[in-house]
Parts: structure tokens; sequence; C-alpha cells
């Protein structure tokens, strides 16, 4: 029998609609399908996200540990294993995929340490609008640095064709910006979104092609496993990948852990590790373009407000406070 987490139901449930409600009804036959398909034994207690439901395995014909995801197919998970294969053949740091059913979207994944993600190198959040102590803002700038070797890694494989592509994105938010312009309750922050939308109008002809994570953000980056020949490694997971800008692949970093007095080192931390230093304007307009983006949910979502956190890293990146 398989548990389905009530956190997962209730996303599913509240983001997905029918589709989310068919995808729950489905997971206990479709993890027992698979376990018995790919010879599979399970090895642990299940993990989840908001999208997916893991379950540590054990390959029986080898003895090899693995992950078995299952997750509901959508235009942000379609690319997942396109992805991870290609950052695979390029030894580019991401997890290694071991199987893939097309027709449902499982993936079996190499097996990473769950017990240790990046986010515990960095020893918790920050305090809003202040700084840490001196300790802990040692351990999160060791755990940037390390989010930005792996993200160097990632962004320099090109995209595989057919991904979704940030010029597709780019183009969707910027005609949605007026209306959530209009949409925010508070003058100051009618602006501040005002001059994403500007900042990202300027760099909107030259979308990228690299091959993009979306979501890297601390608990993203996994320890991998010495029996998997990783031991020392720091490896990704978990992409919505697209075409694009490395530049647009920043915002998570700053917003998770999220640091107020820490944005700008971060940003131009970050900028230095993907040999970005010189065009910082385009990869702040790009981060800008992640404000302008979230804005745009939020304000289909009925919010009348900027999420605090975004508000404050527009602020710090456009130099104003």
């Amino acid at each position: 029998m398989i548990d389905i987490p009530d956190e997962l139901i209730a996303t599913q449930y509240a983001y997905n609609g029918a589709a989310g409600r068919a995808f729950v009804a489905a997971l206990p036959g479709l993890a027992g399908r698979f376990l018995e398909e790919w010879g599979l034994r399970r090895d642990g207690a299940a993990m989840y996200g908001m999208c997916a439901l893991v379950l540590p395995v054990v390959r029986e014909a080898d003895g090899v540990p693995a992950a078995l995801k299952l997750q509901l197919v959508d235009e942000e998970t379609v690319g997942e294993p396109v992805a991870l294969r290609a950052w695979g053949a390029a030894g580019a740091g991401a997890v290694g995929v071991l199987g893939h059913d097309p027709g449902t979207g499982a993936l079996l994944l190499e097996r990473l340490d769950e017990g240790r993600p990046l986010s515990g190198v960095a020893g918790g959040g920050g305090v809003p609008g202040g700084s840490r102590l001196v300790g802990e803002a040692a351990d999160a700038r060791r755990a940037v640095t390390v989010l930005g070797e792996v993200l160097a890694r990632l962004a320099a494989v090109p995209a595989p064709a057919g991904l979704r592509t940030l010029g597709d994105a780019v183009e969707r938010m910027l005609a949605a910006a007026p209306e959530a312009v209009g949409r925010l309750a508070d003058e100051e922050e009618r602006r501040l979104l005002a001059d994403c939308a500007a900042a990202v109008r300027e760099v909107a002809g030259e979308p990228g092609d690299r091959l993009l994570h979306w979501d890297l953000h601390y608990d993203n980056i996994l320890a991998g496993r010495a029996d998997a020949g990783r031991a020392g490694e720091w490896v990704a997971l978990d992409p919505k990948p697209l075409a694009g800008d490395p530049g647009f692949e920043l915002f998570p970093a700053l917003d998770n852990l999220f640091d107020a007095g820490e944005v700008v080192w971060r940003f131009d931390a970050l900028t230095e590790a993907l040999g970005m230093e010189r065009d910082r304007g385009r990869a702040r307009a790009l981060t800008l373009a992640r404000v302008l983006q979230n804005a745009v949910w939020a304000v289909g979502d009925g919010e009348r407000e900027l999420a605090p956190d975004h508000a404050e890293i527009a602020r710090r990146l456009l130099g104003v406070r």
C-alpha cells in the first residue's frame, strides 16, 4: 500500500484541479505498476514536494539504490528527462536517469543523499532586512558559492530542441504586465513592478539558448552518494527546464533562504560564477523578470500586493531602498 501524503494531495487539488485529483487517485496504481515492471523494492519512507511523490527503492536485479519519481506531467515537467539526459551526457552534475516511461512521466532516478541538501550547509534562513551572525553568514555564502558552481555547469549545456523557451515566457509576462501593475494596491509597488517590466523589455529580444533548470534553489541540490561514484559531489535535481539565458536562473538562490542584506552579494557571486560580470545589467533584468513573472501569477490568483521578499529583491537590484 502507498500512503499519499496529505500535503501532496492538498497542493494537487489546489493547483491542478481535476487533473490533480485524477493524478492523486492514480498514484497507488502507478507506484505498484512500476515497482513490479522495473523490478524494484521499496527502501524507505516516501518523500514528496508540491508536484511529485518519490519512493526510495532498490533494483532487485543488481542492488542499485534508486528513486522512483511519480509526477503529473505538464508544460514545466515534460522536459525533465530530456534535460537530465542532456546534462548527463555532458557530465554537468545533474541526477542520473535510470528509466523513464513517456506515457506516465514516471522516472527512475539515481539515488542521492536526501539527508544532505545544500540548504543544510546554509544553516537556515536569515533575518529579513538584517544580516546573519558571522558563522551563519559564512555557511550561507559557502552554499551560494556551491550553487553557483553547479549552475555554471548546467548552464554550459545548450538546450535540446523542443523545450519551452524563455522567449515565449517573456512575451507572455510582458503582455500581462500592464494589468498586473494596475491591480496592485500600493503605488510604490506599482512603480516597482513597472520598473521590472521596463528592464525586461530591454533584453526581450535576446532570450538565449542555454539549458536552464528554472528552480535551482538550495533544496534542489543534494549530496551525491559514494556507492554511485558521487562522493563529495553536489548534484542538481527537479528541473523545470527551458531554453534561455542563464541570467534567468539567479532568482531562486536570492529568494530561497532569503536575507535582504545578502541579495546584492549573492547576485554578484552568481553572475561571477556564470562569467556574466561584464553583463550584469542583463542578468539583473532577467532576475527582475522572475519578480514580474511571479507577480503576474499572483495577481492572476487574486493577490493585490507583491510578495515582500520579491519586492525587496527588486528594490535591492534596482538600487531602491
